[in-house]
């Protein structure tokens, strides 16, 4: 009797979305970073959402029910974190400097992918004179650190004044600028490879116009590693950000809360023993960081089929481990392993007679 073997299971919708179809693939110490990731960020991304509602006090806000805070008050009591010199509550700024954050990462962030997007597909799709200008622009404008590019904007955009505009837009500006050639060197690579496969030769030959091509064809399937790009790349946003702050060109702290801002003014605390003022602004930058560039270099590993972990099909190390390269499901060893498979008797019906 034949035995016929049911078609492998087809994964359900909510399984397939992005990071919980990653979270099924990680195994491992694999699995923990990008949990770690996820929560960090997370986090992040709650509180500054949240941030109204979860600080004790505003990001500017200097005295309380029982009168002034008071400049480089310890932790404790109705300041868990302190205050800073200039007598604002640490714990306040933090929660609100996680706002200005996300901000900067949303707008540098979301720009870059939108002009990088459109002049890669512009670019691998038409070629020509254009591809290369696009291609030497863009090369030179890694020429420029992004540190040095966001203080120039930081004059050009606010005159050198630290109001909330001018210093969110000057870091979100020069941000953008620098990672544009990097959204375009994916996105003209994939369409120069998608361009020329069968089904946009097909559409050409149907009569679709260019624009339908690169919309509904070329452009669905050359954005697929966009997300790992943008973890990478927003992380170093809150550092160009910090960055600014700490060199003075940040937001003033009646326009809003920036951690590099607090950390410059913190640079005279250290040296007297007030520690508060450094540490808890510093550990928010370090901590969202690394939980966005845990995010982003779990999704790369998992991306390469060359780091992506396995997982065992059994305890035992005779098993095969279970992977993806086999065309319509896993390879499976059986009960008896490897052994069972090389010792395991023909039967007659193949073909084969016993010996």
């Amino acid at each position: 009797m034949t035995r016929i073997d049911s078609p492998p299971r087809q994964p359900s919708r909510l399984a397939r979305l992005p990071i919980i179809h990653q979270l099924h693939q990680s195994v491992g110490l694999q699995r923990g970073m990008l949990v770690a990731g996820l929560v960090i960020t997370t986090l992040f991304v709650l509180t500054a959402i949240l941030a109204p509602l979860v600080a004790p006090y505003g990001y500017s806000q200097l005295r309380g029910p029982d009168g002034v805070f008071g400049a480089q008050q310890p932790p404790g009591g109705a300041h868990l974190f302190g205050t800073t010199v200039g007598g604002y509550d640490v714990l306040s700024r933090v929660l609100w400097g996680a706002q200005t954050a996300l901000f900067v990462i949303v707008v540098a962030v979301l720009l870059s992918i939108f002009a990088g997007v459109f002049l890669g597909l512009v670019s691998g799709y038409f070629g020509g004179w254009l591809d290369r200008v696009l291609v030497v622009v863009c090369d030179a404008v890694y020429a420029f650190p992004s540190l040095l590019l966001a203080i120039v904007m930081s004059i050009v955009i606010s005159g050198g004044k630290s109001d909330l505009v001018g210093g969110v837009m000057a870091a979100a500006i020069s941000i953008t600028v620098v990672f544009i050639p990097q959204y375009f060197r994916v996105i003209r690579a994939e369409t120069v490879r998608i361009k020329s496969e069968a089904y946009v030769e097909s559409a050409r030959v149907l009569g679709s116009g260019n624009i339908r091509i690169m919309v509904r064809h070329v452009l669905r399937n050359a954005t697929r590693t966009l997300p790992l790009i943008f973890t990478l790349n927003s992380s170093e946003a809150i550092l160009t950000l910090a960055g600014l702050g700490f060199l003075g060109f940040g937001i003033e702290p009646t326009a809003a809360s920036e951690w590099g801002y607090d950390l410059n003014k913190a640079i005279s605390d250290v040296s007297s023993g007030i520690w508060w003022t450094s540490l808890f602004p510093g550990l928010a930058i370090v901590l969202v960081v690394m939980g966005i560039t845990l995010v982003g270099e779990s999704l790369n590993d998992l991306a390469d089929p060359r780091l992506r972990g396995r997982r065992a099909v059994g305890a035992n190390a005779g098993l095969v481990a279970e992977t993806s390269v086999v065309p319509g499901g896993t390879l499976a060893a059986g009960p008896g392993g490897l052994d069972g498979l090389e010792s395991a008797p023909i039967h007659p019906s193949d073909g084969e007679a016993i010996s």
